[in-house]
């Protein structure tokens, strides 16, 4: 009796983890198809963003470029 308790005990351990485990990734493979049109949209944030920024970047550059008056 007392071999089967502390081989019960021993394996607590590693099944809980593997449990969590698997209830962690069964958790997680329902998010990405919700969180897929986010990334998206994110995406396409992102590049607007870097269009406004280098168009912001060539004018700025532009004034740079002109000789300033008075000097």
């Amino acid at each position: 009796m007392e071999n089967i308790l502390l081989s019960l005990a021993f394996l607590a351990c590693p099944v809980g983890m593997g449990l969590m485990m698997w209830f962690m990734a069964k958790g997680n493979r329902k998010q990405p198809s919700a969180a897929q049109p986010q990334v998206n949209s994110s995406v396409e944030q992102l590049r607007e963003e870097h269009r406004r920024l280098a168009t912001e970047i060539e004018r700025l550059e532009g004034q740079q470029a002109k000789p300033v008056a008075g000097r």
